[in-house]
């Protein structure tokens, strides 16, 4: 394919701005960016831009930041609609309206794990491998046709961040890949884009969105179940539990001998100290 491609590119968080990264090394940048608006972030509650606008005001590409999205803002007749972590809903209109349609990365192996939290869903579930999924974007949640995919082991003690990083890499390696034509791959213009293989709804399986609550543990639960929520929440909210009603949050464990075993922790309101029972 071209590489002035004629995209729009739709996300928000720092996974879909290292796509962007990947992309622009491979030669590929977006016509337009689509992203969220600025939010307040953090205790201070600052009004901070999302990382793709940073990316898109780095780079000198175009951008918006709608908070409802409607088809006014495809003036231009793009080739192809990329969707990397967007976090709005985007209407079925939209998604048909380039040329090639609408396609997304998603980072499990669909159908397994539709939804907001495939990466630490698999940790979550003491999974052993997950992947990529390249799908073809329909108006339902990750049930697009699959257009390209990438299995990868996860690592025994892989945190939730780790195995991100790897699959940003993987996953916007995998797009450069099949937007890019070879002896054995030819231009998704023949033949009007991309066909795909058609899901199996039925082994379908979902994931939700992941909320602070999420994190508590009971230290007397089941040791591994323990380990991969501490793996899988490393980032955030992160594990916790209560002690003499404040809040204990847990930095550093490891699973050694089917013992779930606690090594530093933050007590509520002070620093980060060894853990005593």
């Amino acid at each position: 394919m071209d590489k002035k491609l004629n995209f729009v590119f739709l996300g928000t968080p720092d996974v879909a701005s290292e796509t962007l990264e990947i992309l622009k090394a491979a030669g590929y940048i977006p016509s337009l960016i689509i992203t969220s608006p600025d939010k307040p972030q953090e205790r201070k509650m600052l009004v901070t831009p999302p990382p793709v606008k940073v990316w898109a005001q780095e780079n000198n590409v175009s951008y918006i930041q709608p908070e409802k999205l409607s088809p006014e803002e495809f003036k231009e007749d793009f080739d192809l609609s990329i969707v990397v972590a967007y976090g709005k809903i985007i209407p079925e209109k939209i998604l048909k309206m380039p040329k090639l349609g609408s396609i997304n990365i998603h980072y499990s192996l669909l159908p397994k794990y539709r939804g907001a939290s495939p990466v630490e869903s698999a940790i979550l579930n003491g999974d052993t491998e997950t992947g990529v999924t390249i799908q073809k974007m329909e108006f339902e949640m990750d049930a697009g046709a699959i257009i390209a995919q990438e299995k990868i082991t996860i690592l025994p003690d892989e945190k939730a961040p780790d195995l991100r990083k790897r699959l940003i890499k993987i996953g916007a390696e995998l797009l450069v890949k099949i937007l890019t034509p070879s002896a054995s791959s030819a231009s998704p213009y023949i033949g009007g884009g991309w066909v795909g293989v058609k899901q199996d709804g039925k082994e379908a399986t979902f994931c939700k969105k992941i909320k602070k609550e999420d994190g508590l543990i009971d230290l007397n639960d089941d040791p591994v179940k323990n380990y991969n929520k501490f793996r899988a929440y490393a980032t955030w909210p992160r594990t916790y539990f209560f002690r003499d009603g404040k809040r204990i949050i847990i930095t550093k464990a490891r699973l050694e001998n089917n013992q779930f075993i606690i090594e530093k922790v933050i007590p509520e309101g002070g620093k980060e100290i060894d853990y005593k029972k």
